[in-house]
């Protein structure tokens, strides 16, 4: 567990310390896009000193002939189409959003095959009787899992957001596993939690390396994956268990497709600032443009995925209490979802509730006026 970390973070390290020599390479410039808030340029290659932390978490057990160790190895294999399709990315910019799409459908393919990773129930009974078809089964399952990879992506916004939220989502996994006593599935989650926190080292909160889209995927694919198999394997296991777990992700991807699609009329795969974590940034924090006050942005960065951290516990909590319980699972997520529609629309609207406001007594340098 510790070498994972330790990998992972040497790995990030040695990106952030020497990033000038690859250049545009793995550098994402500053302000070009509308989802670009940094101050500077920055490595957007993190992912791989996360991949290469989790690779060796389970070439130990291989190495060791431990019972898990096929697959972990097969797990593996299953994530890299959508760990290259991001890396591709990220060092390119040129791959399109559907091929991207594609492969991440890919992944949850080789899950379902060489993982045995289906979803065939989902606690509504007239979606229960087609998932017992195969075909209708393979396909929720390379939608569910293509779909968690690039909700990861969706929400990697700001230093932390994405590898916090990841790491309350694996906190959450990692307990049911051990409650199920699945223990490959327990430590598939401590490695990746270990080697998470190897990036964040240096995500955190200064932002010297991002996560990239080839770290997002790897990270969406691997959560769900783990949910399919713990909600496959362990009947006791309700299939509402992982959807409120991650449903900040979740609900934020689904709401921008209609938000994108239905509401603007444009494609869902356009990056803009109409996020939840853009408008917390621009209208509760109320960030200055990144070539005013550098300093206050990498403070107001870092605050805004606190934000979204506690957004996320909200699923995280219940989750966990009523993991066996679909009924009030299901309650809980509609409620989680009224609450967010209601946040949103307050933010949108200017009407920010006084209690997410910071005192008008504070500064982002830490000093009173």
């Amino acid at each position: 567990m510790i070498s994972s970390f330790l990998i992972a973070a040497a790995i990030s390290g040695i990106i952030s310390e020497y990033k000038h020599v690859l250049g545009d390479w793995i550098n994402d410039p500053q302000g070009k896009g509308p989802q670009k808030f940094h101050c500077q340029p920055t490595p957007r290659i993190g992912g791989v000193g996360i991949f290469l932390g989790v690779v060796l978490g389970f070439l130990l057990p291989y190495w060791q002939q431990q019972g898990f160790a096929q697959e972990g190895l097969l797990l593996l294999f299953s994530s890299l189409p959508a760990f290259l399709a991001g890396l591709v990315e990220d060092v390119t910019k040129r791959v399109p959003v559907k091929v991207r799409l594609t492969l991440c459908l890919l992944s949850g393919a080789l899950v379902f095959f060489l993982l045995e990773g289906k979803i065939t129930r989902t606690g509504v009974p007239p979606l229960d009787y087609i998932l017992d078809f195969t075909p209708f089964s393979l396909a929720f399952t390379m939608l569910a899992i293509g779909g968690y990879a690039n909700a990861i992506n969706i929400i990697d916004g700001f230093n932390g957001l994405a590898g916090g939220v990841s790491v309350i989502i694996l906190c959450g996994l990692a307990y049911l596993c051990y409650q199920v006593e699945d223990w490959f599935l327990l430590y598939t989650c401590v490695v990746l939690l270990v080697s998470v926190l190897g990036f964040l080292v240096w995500n955190y909160p200064g932002g010297r390396i991002f996560l990239g889209d080839g770290g997002a995927y790897f990270l969406g694919f691997t959560l769900g994956t783990v949910s399919v198999l713990l909600v496959h394997r362990h009947p006791l296991v309700s299939p509402w268990f992982p959807v409120l777990l991650a449903i900040y992700p979740v609900w934020e991807t689904l709401f921008s497709i209609y938000r994108r699609q239905l509401l603007g009329g444009t494609s869902a795969g356009n990056a803009d600032r109409l996020h939840l974590h853009s408008l917390i940034y621009k209208r509760i924090l109320k960030a200055p443009p990144s070539d005013q006050d550098k300093e206050a942005n990498i403070v107001i960065n870092a605050t805004t995925s606190i934000y979204l951290w506690t957004l996320s516990l909200l699923g995280f909590i219940p989750a966990v209490v009523f993991w066996k319980d679909t009924t009030w699972l299901q309650i809980l997520t509609l409620l989680w979802i009224v609450f967010y529609i209601w946040l949103y629309a307050s933010i949108v609207r200017f009407k920010t509730p006084t209690w997410l406001k910071l005192s008008p007594n504070l500064n982002f340098h830490g000093m009173r006026k």
